[in-house]
């Protein structure tokens, strides 16, 4: 399919969606938004599918919301503002709640909803030295939608103290408070990435998909709800034929067959 802001190839089962509009530093608008929630639930629902690369073409990853998009939404009436952002809303949650793990390949600065990409990756690496704030603040607005995603990523004292002071802060810093997974040199952020395709691969499609739906499945719970759950879950999955070849791969000492399921 052919998209007018970003570009996607495939590599056997790993698809890369690359932010494309660096003239702006991939900055988001409608037409952008549209496309990554049309690609996404497109890519979700494709059982070929194994990987998500998710990055950006030129020196910015994602600088958050176009400036002229905004200056468009300066007119809108609440009626309008609450369904963009239920449409901002759907492509964090599209993200998100892929059943495919996503990689951000974060190979430039992040700023605000942009920073709401990086934190609906399950897993995210990045180059040294980049630039990152919720810069939201200084604009007199807050970056509400992003919220849930971030604090999940950060928890809420590392939130509260960077959405108030909207401040900078480096690679260094996100990879400290647990934003960012990895910081690698440059030369080395595609052997990264490609080291975590090949452990994706090795292990269970079906299994990778239920583990998301666990973490998930923890965030809404309450305790005892989530141990029984867990319990059912267990049951479920070791006599699925996934988990089946799985534990018969073990005790025969081979590699699982997951493409045979």
């Amino acid at each position: 399919m052919k998209y007018d802001t970003l570009q996607v190839t495939q590599t056997a089962d790993t698809v890369t969606i690359t932010l494309d509009r660096p003239e702006v530093h991939n900055a988001m608008n409608e037409r952008l938004m549209k496309e990554l929630i049309l690609c996404f639930k497109k890519l979700n629902a494709d059982r070929n599918i194994r990987v998500i690369v998710l990055t950006g073409n030129g020196r910015s990853f994602c600088a958050g919301a176009d400036l002229n998009w905004m200056k468009s939404m300066a007119g809108f009436s609440r009626e309008e503002n609450i369904r963009d952002s239920r449409m901002l809303l759907d492509l964090y949650e599209t993200i998100y709640s892929s059943p495919k793990p996503v990689i951000g390949r974060i190979n430039g600065h992040a700023f605000g909803g942009g920073l709401g990409l990086v934190a609906v990756c399950d897993i995210n690496i990045a180059i040294p030295d980049l630039k990152f704030a919720f810069s939201e603040v200084k604009l007199g607005i807050i970056p509400a939608v992003i919220s849930t995603y971030v604090v999940r990523r950060i928890g809420t004292a590392n939130m509260r103290r960077l959405f108030i002071t909207g401040e900078r802060f480096n690679s260094s810093y996100a990879k400290e408070i647990g934003l960012i997974d990895h910081v690698i040199p440059e030369d080395q952020l595609d052997s990264k990435v490609n080291e975590y395709i090949d452990l994706i691969r090795s292990s269970g499609p079906k299994a990778i998909q239920e583990i998301k739906k666990l973490v998930d499945m923890y965030l809404r719970m309450d305790a005892e709800r989530y141990k029984d759950f867990t319990v059912e879950k267990i049951a479920e999955l070791r006599v699925s034929n996934e988990g089946q070849e799985g534990i018969n791969a073990f005790l025969d000492k081979r590699k699982p067959r997951w493409n045979l399921i």
